[in-house]
């Protein structure tokens, strides 16, 4: 594993940005000593409720539509156990490495709040296997966002009891041979600790964590290669004044307006055509800021959420310290354990959605910006068909336009599982969120549109070819430029595009474009 200082859990203060360091970097993880006393604490809460012979949801009663039965002393470490293996029943494909490690790292960073009631060992093993690089072998599908993510967060607990299998180092091992190359025995769950390690909504959030990173690296890509397709089409950036902006005062209008005119700055190209006959251009150029600026602010709605649910307890019942909570609907004061329902994702599914509609609109928006490079219909005079020279024997960038193309008819087909519902576990769970799905679908629309982007850039550089050499890219766009062609040549014949798509969107995700014209201007993208 890589990485530099450990990322420190506290249950209060975990970002996206964490988690994608953990997730993809392979940064390590400490627990802060005051979140290592709250564990500790809220264990003894259980002891003493279980103590008391009390009946309480999770602690010594059935699960679902079984809440009513009474599980003996002798048998509730068998119920933990039998819990874990019994919701280990998702199916589709196998998780990623990164999607596994985040759903690791948020599971830690819930339990480590202190109202989840395990003991701090369990925490302990949690950490290990993801410093040690011990991944769960995890099946996809199965969690409807409601009582959290069930089956996916069952087939990661399995391992720590020496079940299921992981991947260590490149080797699939089952339960108890992953864990002794960690230097790890396999645990018993005592009271409460499967349902703890089970009920949450952490491959959701994790998901939309990295889905969050992503999605503003793709949003940056585009001020870039809309303000490069802005310049190569002798369009005009009036329409980012800040004039314009601050009468409709949208925080994300305003910062794509904003990146454009940085970008653009010191350009030739803009400033040769300044006083020409056309008055307004394409909507695709002209409502930048305003298209842009709306998926923006839907991302930064998403952020909200993300960040507040990697920092929430979301499992159930919820342990609190005695005389924490006045139970006024039963006249009962001093309650140490509660049931509610903080594991229904729905604050997450319902922006996970709407990111999606954002995202199917910021590459539709960049395909259209696209064909007005291609189309020998809208070009420009200066511009030769599908940007190839001698068009008709060659194709030039045309089928670069059809994957685009394809991309966004995809991101349209996604749709809006948090609309959906259907009651399970004997009508007992009647409503659920279908948050996990609609955080795999936010992923694949933040990848299609960052595809969709990349080939923009790709096609906004090789229409610079065919700008007047004496005519200077703005500052920003210039870089952006050079970034392209440090990687990807012109095309002054036809070749396969594949691979070179791949490489521009890649120096959108990876945050090299970004990178490279911060340093080379010392001006950031934001």
């Amino acid at each position: 594993m890589t990485g530099t200082e450990p990322v420190v859990l506290d249950g209060e203060s975990l970002t996206p940005e964490d988690v994608a360091a953990v997730a993809r970097r392979g940064r390590t993880v400490a627990i802060a000593d005051p979140a290592r006393e709250a564990v500790r604490e809220s264990r003894e809460r259980v002891e003493e409720v279980l103590d008391s012979g009390e009946a309480v949801y999770g602690l010594n009663t059935g699960f679902g539509q079984l809440v009513t039965e009474r599980i003996p002393e002798n048998e509730r470490e068998r119920l933990q156990t039998n819990l874990v293996r019994s919701h280990a029943s998702g199916v589709g494909r196998e998780l990623e490495r990164e999607e596994v490690r985040a759903m690791m790292l948020t599971r830690i960073n819930a339990l480590v709040k202190g109202y989840s009631g395990i003991r701090e060992v369990v925490v302990d093993h949690f950490v290990a296997m993801l410093n040690r690089g011990v991944h769960p072998v995890v099946r996809s599908r199965g969690s409807l966002g409601a009582s959290g993510d069930l089956a996916p967060l069952a087939h990661q607990a399995l391992v720590l009891l020496g079940e299921g299998e992981a991947e260590v180092d490149g080797d699939r091992l089952d339960g108890v041979a992953a864990l002794a190359r960690a230097g790890l025995e396999p645990l018993s769950l005592v009271a409460k600790e499967g349902l703890a390690l089970i009920n949450g909504t952490q491959l959701s959030v994790g998901l939309g964590a990295l889905c969050v990173v992503d999605a503003e690296r793709a949003l940056r890509g585009a001020d870039v290669a809309g303000a490069l397709t802005t310049e190569v089409t002798m369009g005009t950036t009036a329409a980012c004044d800040p004039a314009i902006q601050n009468v409709r005062p949208h925080s994300g209008q305003a910062t794509s307006a904003r990146n454009v005119r940085t970008l653009t700055a010191g350009s030739a190209i803009v400033e040769s055509h300044r006083n020409c006959d056309r008055v307004q251009d394409a909507y695709s150029i002209r409502c930048l800021p305003q298209v842009h600026g709306a998926a923006r602010d839907a991302v930064a709605h998403l952020r909200e959420a993300v960040e507040i649910e990697l920092n929430s307890a979301t499992d159930n019942p919820l342990v609190f310290a005695g005389g924490a909570v006045d139970d006024r609907a039963s006249g009962t004061e001093n309650v140490n354990v509660l049931s509610g329902g903080n594991f229904h994702g729905a604050p997450l599914a319902l922006r996970l959605d709407y990111v999606t509609n954002a995202l199917t609109d910021l590459a539709s928006v960049a395909e259209r910006r696209v064909d007005r490079l291609l189309n020998p219909n809208l070009q420009e005079e200066h511009l030769p068909p599908f940007l190839t020279p001698d068009s008709g024997v060659r194709s030039g960038y045309m089928i670069a336009q059809y994957s685009a193309a394809a991309l966004v008819n995809e991101n349209r087909s996604l749709g809006s599982p948090s609309t959906d519902n259907t009651p399970v576990s004997g009508g007992q769970e009647d409503h659920v969120s279908m948050s996990a799905q609609s955080a795999f679908n936010a992923r694949t629309a933040v990848e299609n549109a960052l595809t969709v982007v990349g080939i923009e850039l790709l096609c906004g550089a090789q229409a610079m070819e065919f700008v007047d050499d004496g005519l200077a890219p703005g500052e920003g766009t210039g870089v952006a430029y050079e970034t392209v062609r440090d990687e990807i040549a012109p095309l002054d014949d036809d070749r396969p595009l594949h691979a070179e798509i791949e490489t521009a969107s890649a120096l959108i995700a990876t945050g090299k474009l970004e990178g490279d014209i911060e340093a080379e201007t010392d001006r950031r993208v934001v």
